[in-house]
C-alpha cells in the first residue's frame, strides 16, 4: 500500500535576503515521515482553486504551529503581545480545516493549529493567557523540549485510546488559548490551571487538536503513538 500524502501547513516569512518564503520547521516533517507518511508542504499563498485541488489529493492534513490569528476572524481582546499575524495563512488554514471537517478527512492540529480549529468552527481565543486567565501557569516557555506541566486527558475520549494513558507531561510554547469553545468540539484535555490543552470532534474519523508541541517530543512513545495514529487514519 502506498504511503499516505500528509499536507503540512506553512507560514509566510522572509529569508536573510529579504525574499518571501513559505516554510515550516523540520520537526513536523520528521514526525510525519517517522510515522509512515509522505509530507507535502502547503503554501499559504495559493488561489482557492489550486488550494482545493491540492486538498483533494491529500489523505490527511497537519495544521502546524506559528503566529497569532487575526482578530478580524473572532471576537477577541486586542493585546500588545499579538504577533506574526498572517492573514493569507489564516484564510488558507480556515478553508482547509472546514473542508476537512465537512469531508471527514483526517487532520491533526498542533498549537496554533488547534486555535485555528476552534476559530474556524466558531469559537474564540484568549489573546494573552497571562492577563486573561486567573492564576495561570507559564505557558509561553522558550524551550521546546521542557516538560513544563501535566495534561489530564478524558478517559472516555478518542485521545485516551490513542495515547493509552490519561496523564501526560507536555511542553508549552503558546501565549494564547481557547476561550469560548466551538459547538462542534469536545474538550478532552486540560492543564492544571484550566487552560484547554486538547479537543476532538466527536464522530469525525480523526479530528484532533493539541495545544502543546508533540513534534518536539517524538522520543516519547506516547507522542509517537499520536503521529502514528494520525498517519494510519489517513491510509483508510
Amino acid at each position: 500500500m502506498a504511503k499516505p500524502l500528509i499536507g503540512i501547513t506553512t507560514y509566510n516569512g522572509k529569508n536573510p535576503y529579504g525574499r518571501d518564503i513559505a516554510a515550516v520547521q523540520h520537526t513536523y516533517i520528521r514526525a510525519v515521515t517517522q510515522a509512515g507518511g509522505i509530507p507535502i508542504l502547503i503554501p499559504a499563498i495559493l488561489p482557492a482553486d489550486e488550494l482545493n485541488e491540492l486538498y483533494a489529493r491529500l489523505q490527511g492534513i497537519l495544521f502546524s504551529g506559528g503566529g497569532d490569528i487575526s482578530l478580524k476572524y473572532f471576537d477577541g481582546e486586542q493585546h500588545a503581545s499579538i504577533h506574526e499575524v498572517d492573514e493569507a495563512r489564516d484564510v488558507t488554514e480556515f478553508s482547509l480545516l472546514r473542508q476537512s471537517v465537512q469531508h471527514e478527512k483526517p487532520f491533526l492540529a498542533i498549537c496554533r493549529g488547534m486555535q485555528v480549529m476552534n476559530v474556524a468552527l466558531g469559537g474564540t481565543l484568549h489573546t494573552h493567557i497571562p492577563d486573561q486567565v486567573s492564576n495561570s501557569l507559564k505557558h509561553d516557555n522558550q524551550d521546546f523540549t521542557l516538560l513544563s506541566h501535566p495534561v489530564n486527558i478524558d478517559e472516555e475520549s478518542k485521545m485516551a485510546e490513542i495515547f493509552g494513558e490519561t496523564l501526560l507531561q507536555v511542553n508549552s510554547l503558546h501565549h494564547q488559548g481557547l476561550k469560548d469553545l466551538a459547538s462542534s468540539l469536545r474538550i478532552v484535555g486540560h492543564a492544571p490551571d484550566g487552560v484547554i490543552e486538547a479537543v476532538e470532534i466527536p464522530d469525525h474519523p480523526y479530528g484532533i487538536g493539541v495545544q502543546w508541541h508533540p513534534e518536539w517530543l517524538t522520543d516519547q512513545p506516547v507522542m509517537q503513538r499520536l503521529f502514528k495514529s494520525f498517519v494510519d487514519a489517513s491510509e483508510k
